[in-house]
This record gives structure tokens, sequence and C-alpha cells, in this order.
């Protein structure tokens, strides 16, 4: 227990709302989960409360996935590691300074979940996702936009201004991550870059070229300069929601999930892979990206920013 909040703690404040679409492991949308959540550090303890309603129908996963109480559970609170303490949610979320990476159980949903939040620069917006498991297998996703609020419940513009990005989260939820088919540009941007000790060490400028080879087809050049330099190229495909990627200097592939597309890739001649979640945030095709980097399968760097297209 310390007497000061920590760092992240300190971002979080406030309560965040929040429709996350719902998707099945095929990756189909089947509902939303209306949440607002707050993480409260008061006399040296920090509890965190979810207060979520489960909306259109998800057939099987609902009476998995609904519950009749608000999440309520302990967290010993640090920039190191965020412990949960249950009884809600049981594991750890680790903080890289405006991301937590999380991974964790909920005995309700009897389900293990990754969980990344990534604080954009605004500091009022959060792109939310969690995969959730049984065992090594995904039985569902959630992922969505959230907004925070101090005064929802007592101030009528606030609840306003939320219930309207809420309602627009219902229509942008179900949107599938399609980059553009027929128009040529790059996206461009800043990532900080954290070490496999959560330490800050700078960031990376980053530009990723693309050029449309057909409708489904598209070849990308990506540069990172910075802390460290690195070029690649390839080409990706899309069939439906999964993408792959075909060389020559990186293959892999991701799954889609609405927005947000989860990645896998591995650098051709080196034993230097990626693994990521890229979320196109609007209808401009910007990105918020997370990309974790390993070498000889440890972790090397998480690195993670947003990047804004331009059409050439």
């Amino acid at each position: 227990m310390s007497n000061q909040p920590s760092n992240w703690q300190q971002k979080i404040e406030g309560e965040w709302h929040g429709l996350p679409s719902i998707f099945d492991a095929a990756g189909n949308h089947c509902g939303y989960n209306k949440v607002y959540r707050s993480s409260v550090f008061a006399d040296g303890r920090t509890t965190y409360r979810m207060n979520t309603k489960i909306q259109d129908g998800l057939g099987p996963l609902l009476p998995r996935l609904e519950v009749s109480d608000i999440f309520s559970f302990g967290v010993i609170d640090s920039d190191q590691d965020r412990i949960y303490l249950g009884p809600d949610f049981v594991g750890a979320g680790h903080p890289y300074g405006t991301l937590v990476d999380a991974h964790y159980y909920s005995p309700g949903w009897t389900g293990d979940l990754r969980t990344m939040v990534h604080i954009l620069p605004d500091g009022e917006t959060q792109v939310y996702s969690s995969l959730i498991y049984d065992g090594p297998t995904l039985f569902t996703v959630f992922n969505g936009i959230y907004k925070v609020a101090f005064d929802y419940h007592t101030n009528p513009d606030t609840k306003a201004r939320i219930d309207a990005h809420c309602e627009a989260e219902r229509v942008n939820g179900r949107n599938p991550h399609i980059l553009p088919s027929k128009k040529s540009g790059f996206w461009q941007g800043e990532m900080l870059v954290y070490d496999a000790n959560q330490q800050p060490v700078g960031a990376n400028q980053v530009r990723m070229d693309y050029r449309p080879l057909d409708l489904l087809r598209a070849e990308m050049q990506v540069s990172v300069q910075g802390v460290f330099n690195r070029q690649y190229t390839f080409r990706r495909y899309r069939h439906h929601n999964k993408h792959y990627f075909e060389g020559p200097d990186l293959y892999g592939n991701s799954m889609g999930y609405g927005r947000a597309l989860y990645t896998s890739q591995h650098i051709y001649g080196d034993a230097l892979k990626i693994k990521g979640r890229e979320f196109l945030i609007d209808d401009n095709f910007t990105l918020s990206i997370v990309w974790q980097f390993y070498r000889s399968d440890k972790m090397l760097y998480t690195t993670f920013g947003v990047l804004h297209w331009q059409e050439e």
C-alpha cells in the first residue's frame, strides 16, 4: 500500500464510458457491453469498479457474460505491476506510460483475459480491447473506444456528450478493419518505446507507405527510425476478416475483430518477431498501433502511438 497513486493511476482518474463491441471467436459481431468504470485511489488503497450491461442478444455468450452485480476488486497499485486481488478479477496489469498490457482471470466469466488500453494523446480517449480465452482457445473479443467524464451522473451536458459517443460506437464498433482498397498513401507518426523492464527509452518515427495492388492486396514499406532502426517491405492480402503478410521481408497473419486487427509477424532471416494490435480509430484511417518486438522469444521493446493517414 502506497500513500501516493502510481503514474498510471493518475492518468486514469475519472469515470470512463464506452460501448465495446462483442465478437465471437470467428470475428462475427454479436452485441455490445455498455460499460462505465473507474479506478479510485483513497486512503492509500485502490479499488476498481466496473458497471456492465450486455446489449443486443449475444446468443449462447449471454449467460456466460451477463452479470447481476457491479464488478469491484482491489488493486495493489504501482507502475511496475498493478496486481488485481479479486473477487472479480485476479492477475496483473503492466503499465508502459500511457499503455497498459494486462493478463488476468475473471471467475464470473470463467475466462482468461489479455487486455490492452492505450490512452491517446488527448488524455480523454482510450482505445481498449480484451481477448478472452478458455485455456489457449479464444471464445470472445471485446473492443471499443472509451471517453472520460467527471460529472456524467450530475451534469446534463456531460451526459449528452458521453451518450452521443456511445451511440456513435454502436455504429462504428461493427466496422471491419479494412484499409484503403483504391488509394495509395502513407501513415506517419511517433511511437513511444519502452524496454522489457517497462522503462521509457525514447521514441521512434514511423512511416508506413501503402500501395494497393488490387482490391484485396497491397504492398507496404515500413520505416522505423529512432531508438532502433528498421526497414522492411511486404505484401498483404485480406480474405474477409483475416489478413496475411506475404514477404519478402516479413511474413505472418492476423485476425480482425471489428476495427481491431491482432497481428503476428516474423522478420525473414532473423530471430525477430512482432506481435501487435492495430486499431482503426476513425473514418480517416487513423491508427492506434501497439507493436511488441521479441528477439529469440524474449520481449525486447513495447512500442505504441498514433499514426495518421495521408493520401498521395
